[in-house]
């Protein structure tokens, strides 16, 4: 038995990030650490979690957020339906923009679009975990626990995903897991912005067995961990700065609706 950390929308939080980290670091048995993209946006921290992830050597994949700063598109490809949303998104865009280095947008622009784990190894065809923030095709898609077992098994299909793989995305802030025709579909929720209710930063250890020689078959169980960090110094780390103080609140919130 084997497992592998991953963490997922950190969104510049660093005392999130850190609190998470430290939780890893003080269990047996964690093999890896992997980040699953949207690193910036939404709190004062882009460059000290960058520069964070980089110490650490933590691998990861492309966020929207996170490729959208690095190439200064547009906007963040952010989805919301009220207006105030729409409205925040784009200060936190304009803002992240202002306040990334160079230096952290190149590591930003140098992520991949997936990466695919063989925990047996790579000499044979099988199983593996990928890894990808929105769905397989596009980050700003958000692959929400109510689409039907048709769509997961669709994007398995444009995966290339079978029976006894796995895929674990983020993008939604809700963790979630399901398993449909022997393939496990995890959502790993949010680090640095969980919109469940619970305001804790959320991360998935991803339980691995049947890795011994002569199993057959990988045997995989997810754990989702919740952390409790500096919230207060996270809103006041807000506060502070020039971002919108409804950031603040949003941390506490946690997804629910604004008084």
């Amino acid at each position: 038995m084997t497992t592998v950390a991953v963490i997922s929308d950190i969104h510049a939080n660093l005392p999130a990030l850190e609190s998470v980290l430290e939780d890893v670091g003080q269990r047996k048995g964690v093999t890896g650490t992997y980040h699953l993209g949207d690193l910036v946006g939404y709190a004062p921290w882009p460059n000290e979690v960058v520069e964070l992830l980089k110490q650490k050597a933590i691998p990861g994949i492309a966020g929207n957020y996170d490729s959208t700063v690095a190439t200064r598109y547009d906007h963040c490809g952010c989805s919301y339906e009220d207006p105030r949303d729409v409205e925040l998104a784009h200060l936190s865009f304009s803002w992240t923009l202002d306040h990334t280095s160079e230096e952290s947008r190149a590591y930003l622009g140098s992520l991949p679009f997936r990466m695919d784990l063989r925990p047996l190894g790579g000499h044979q065809a099988g199983p593996k975990i990928t890894l990808i923030h929105g769905n397989p095709t596009l980050n700003t898609v958000y692959w929400t626990e109510d689409r039907p077992d048709s769509f997961c098994l669709q994007m398995a299909e444009r995966l290339g995903s079978r029976s006894g793989d796995t895929v674990v995305f983020g993008h939604t802030h809700k963790p979630w897991h399901r398993e449909i025709g022997g393939i496990h579909f995890i959502n790993a929720g949010s680090v640095g912005r969980p919109k469940d209710g619970d305001w804790r930063a959320c991360y998935l250890l991803l339980h691995l067995g049947g890795i011994e020689e002569g199993s057959e078959g990988l045997h995989v169980r997810p754990e989702f961990v919740r952390v409790e960090y500096g919230l207060e110094r996270a809103q006041d780390g807000v506060r502070r700065s020039t971002l919108p103080d409804e950031f603040a609140k949003v941390l506490a919130m946690a997804g629910g609706k604004r008084e």
